[in-house]
């Protein structure tokens, strides 16, 4: 039985300030409530039917709560049902924070778009790009921060002829997946440094290559602040937003809410083994390296305050971290052809996916929405144009399925005026 929460019991459980003190209603957020119900039969058959242990999902439009709803088991060994408060291993949606941290830094004039990253990590100074396993040629020009937002700086996850470099210096896949740090026992500048003498698998600004990138950024925040990111994050953004679940590493009194990691083996869920390939190393690990491209631990809550932010223009309940010129920039696209070639109708802006046409792409959405998920399955969007935000979250390992895209549209065909 599906235990969404209706529109009161929402604002009382999760006392978001971004709601209005009153009922989500037609009046209020546009979505008719019969068919938001929808949402809660799909999910809760994904559930009764074995495509997933369990599922959180929320919905914002017009900066009021539309739907909550959690359906199913955070851990099914140990008899915990999802909650809207369980916490969640949000990966590569780590991603858009860092994003975001960068931009606050370039606000302040310290860091700038056009910056080698060799400012700030210098073992990037002068590039190689590997041609074959056998063979390098030099980088035709450094890397900026802007081709690391873009994912244009020829940086992958290690997964390509130059491998058993990467494995000599302790990165890439076969240490575990490529973008997992939180086992690492150094701070994760000392890792970036090494990856700086590594070859690259194409030339800067050639190609849309999705790896490492954001987790330099990290480094270049951590570098550019004279703060751990850890330390940025929590004190310029989730402090000010109200964010009081986030976290790299889950402090011990709330490792009870974190959902269990679940993948699918001859069509059975089964419990993901520990370590870097299952449950991970949140509660218990090294607790010191901070991985900007996917270390966050979230919840849905949490992560709704964040895009709300973004989609209020950069401030959210009085306090400001961006300025709305500076989040139309960073959510414009900016890698045209080097994404839209493998993706029609969308591409990629300084730090998200963004639809530029939907008819093109084949997708629900204005042009304009942004977004983008992370290796545990989870997703979000922000849609400026119908003014919504919405966040779907869930826990698997290398097993995927069609829900987020189900949930998509769902969301968008609830939407009534």
């Amino acid at each position: 039985m599906s235990r969404t929460l209706r529109p009161l019991a929402m604002l009382a459980a999760l006392a978001l300030p971004l709601a209005a003190q009153t009922p989500g209603t037609l009046t209020t957020t546009g979505m008719d409530p019969a068919r938001l119900a929808r949402i809660d039969r799909v999910m809760q058959a994904a559930v009764d039917s074995g495509k997933v242990a369990g599922i959180v999902t929320m919905i914002f439009r017009h900066g009021k709560l539309a739907q909550v709803g959690a359906y199913g088991m955070a851990d099914r060994e140990a008899n915990r049902r999802m909650t809207p408060e369980t916490m969640f291993r949000i990966a590569s949606q780590s991603k858009a924070v860092t994003s975001v941290a960068i931009m606050m830094l370039i606000e302040e004039g310290t860091v700038r778009l056009g910056d080698p990253v060799a400012k700030w990590v210098p073992s990037f100074a002068k590039p190689m790009v590997a041609v074959t396993r056998d063979s390098m040629v030099p980088a035709r020009r450094g890397i900026t921060i802007r081709d690391l937002l873009t994912h244009t700086a020829g940086i992958d996850y290690g997964d390509n002829v130059a491998r058993a470099q990467f494995n000599a210096a302790g990165l890439g896949p076969d240490e575990g997946p490529g973008w997992y740090f939180a086992d690492r026992p150094v701070p994760v500048c000392e890792d970036i440094d090494r990856l700086g003498t590594l070859p690259l698998v194409a030339q800067p600004g050639t190609r849309y290559v999705y790896g490492y990138n954001t987790d330099i950024l990290g480094c270049v925040v951590e570098r550019a602040s004279g703060m751990s990111l850890a330390e940025f994050f929590a004190r310029r953004i989730f402090q000010p937003l109200g964010m009081k679940d986030t976290y790299f590493y889950l402090p011990p009194d709330k490792a009870s809410r974190l959902a269990a990691v679940y993948s699918m083996r001859d069509g059975q869920i089964v419990r993901a083994p520990d370590g870097n390939a299952g449950q991970g190393h949140y509660v218990t690990g090294p607790r010191v390296s901070y991985s900007g491209g996917a270390g966050l631990v979230s919840t849905a809550r949490d992560y709704a305050r964040f895009l709300q932010m973004l989609l209020n223009g950069g401030q959210l309940d009085g306090v400001r971290l961006l300025s709305p010129t500076t989040v139309r920039l960073m959510t414009a696209d900016a890698a045209d052809s080097l994404y839209s070639a493998n993706a029609p109708g969308r591409g990629f802006s300084l730090g998200f996916e963004v639809l530029e046409d939907p008819g093109l792409a084949g997708e629900y959405g204005t042009p304009g929405r942004f977004g983008w998920g992370g290796a545990y399955g989870t997703n979000y969007w922000a849609d400026p144009g119908d003014d919504l935000v919405a966040v779907y979250m869930v826990q698997w390992y290398g097993y995927g399925n069609d829900l987020p895209g189900r949930f998509r549209q769902l969301v968008y065909s609830a939407i009534v005026r």
